[in-house]
């Protein structure tokens, strides 16, 4: 599977840590300019870059039948149904991937329109996430997103209309100013989104967090807002969990809800350890380790291997494209067996499904598991796995770093 990164926004959310480069709306003819030819250096970094990468590209789809692309950033939706086009020959595919998602914002789907929507599906998108966030204006303000409560359903629509049956949208809670009331209200807009009266295939929601850089932390070292209390937190995913439940969705890991057969297949590959590309600034790769120049001796890749990512810095991505070497943007680390094992444990214990049982107390504290077993912590799931139920999922990372050998 393939993860390329658009490092581009219009403007940045209040609570965004991801890296991303200002690309603001531009007016005048030379700052157009000046912005397109941006994006055309950035998409020839990014072909650049799957050429001298092909071999890992190809290994990876050797190692595993996740067949996924995922355009995500950043905000893919600024870019040209060209550009886009450009990346995808770039990669060598020789077939359409059997899921290609890519991230949308709401603006951009009603300003470009259906054209815009059918050249994506022309392209082989046959999932779109879309970020919605909130229905409330006012919170929608606060985040500094760009697009109304009404542009939301405005682009839910043309997606649906144009073809798009597989649509995801991402919610937020946990803010101190959305009130219980007031998420419930957003949960029953998001059912009812669609103009069809069928809810979304997909859902994620995510608690409100303080990423490191984020203007978030910025007005909170300066003492203009406050985070919200846990109490609240907490029951906002309770009836989360709730609503969905009801309305028929599977909750197959702590953040994302599914109707049946519509699991994000390319995030639940994260969540089982396969290996996969990133391509562009701040992309990160977990490959196998069978690398020129490094010794893994006869061990499957399985138990050894790389994670590699670029740089977040989009100029020096850029000129590593113009000299062909991209060497000079990425960094490395060789995965030992004590960090393969927490990974598999943290990745594994956040969804549904658990992990093995086996597995967990091969890698976990001695006693640990049986322990969790006793207070409930964990759970006997399917095919002999053990799981985190999901009435303990908010408190799954205090769970996890418990039992862990970390």
């Amino acid at each position: 599977m393939i993860y390329v990164h658009v490092p581009f926004c219009r403007s940045f959310c209040t609570y965004c840590g991801f890296y991303s480069e200002a690309a603001p709306r531009c007016r005048r003819q030379e700052d157009i300019l000046r912005q397109e030819a941006l994006f055309e250096d950035y998409v020839k970094a990014v072909t650049a870059e799957a050429g001298a990468r092909q071999d890992d590209i190809d290994r990876v789809f050797a190692s595993d039948d996740a067949d996924t692309l995922y355009i995500g950033g950043g905000t893919p939706s600024v870019l040209s149904l060209s550009a886009l086009d450009h990346i995808l020959k770039a990669l060598g595919h020789d077939r359409p991937f059997a899921e290609f998602t890519i991230e949308v914002n709401p603006e951009d789907i009603v300003e470009k329109g259906p054209s815009y929507v059918r050249g994506l599906a022309g392209l082989g998108v046959n999932r779109v996430s879309m970020g919605v966030q909130s229905f409330d204006d006012g919170i929608l303000r606060f985040m500094n997103r760009r697009h109304s409560s009404a542009t939301a359903v405005e682009a839910y629509r043309i997606l649906e209309a144009e073809g798009i049956s597989n649509i995801s949208i991402d919610l937020i809670f946990g803010l101190p100013q959305l009130t219980d009331d007031l998420w419930e209200e957003t949960l029953d807009k998001a059912l009812n989104i669609s103009s069809t009266g069928m809810p979304p295939k997909h859902i994620s929601a995510y608690q409100l967090s303080v990423e490191p850089g984020s203007m978030l932390e910025r007005l909170i070292e300066k003492g203009k807002w406050e985070e919200a209390d846990e109490r609240q937190c907490e029951r906002q995913y309770s009836a989360l969990c709730s609503r969905l439940r009801d309305a028929g969705y599977h909750h197959y890991e702590i953040s994302n809800f599914a109707q049946p057969g519509f699991e994000a297949v390319h995030n639940s590959a994260y969540w089982k350890h396969v290996p996969y590309v990133g391509l562009g600034p701040g992309a990160h790769s977990f490959i196998p380790c069978l690398q020129s120049g490094v010794k893994c001796g006869d061990r499957p890749w399985g138990e050894r291997s790389i994670r590699r990512w670029n740089i977040e810095n989009l100029q020096k991505y850029i000129q590593a494209g113009k000299e062909g070497d991209f060497t000079q943007v990425q960094q490395q680390e060789l995965l030992n067996d004590s960090q393969l094992a927490l990974e598999k444990v943290m990745l594994g214990l956040r969804t549904s499904a658990g992990l093995p049982e086996e597995q967990l107390r091969r890698y976990c504290r001695a006693g640990a598991v049986d322990a969790a077993l006793v207070s409930g912590d964990l759970v006997p799931g399917k095919e002999g796995h053990l799981r985190i139920p999901e009435g303990r999922f908010f408190i799954s990372d205090s769970i996890i770093l418990n039992i862990s050998d970390a």
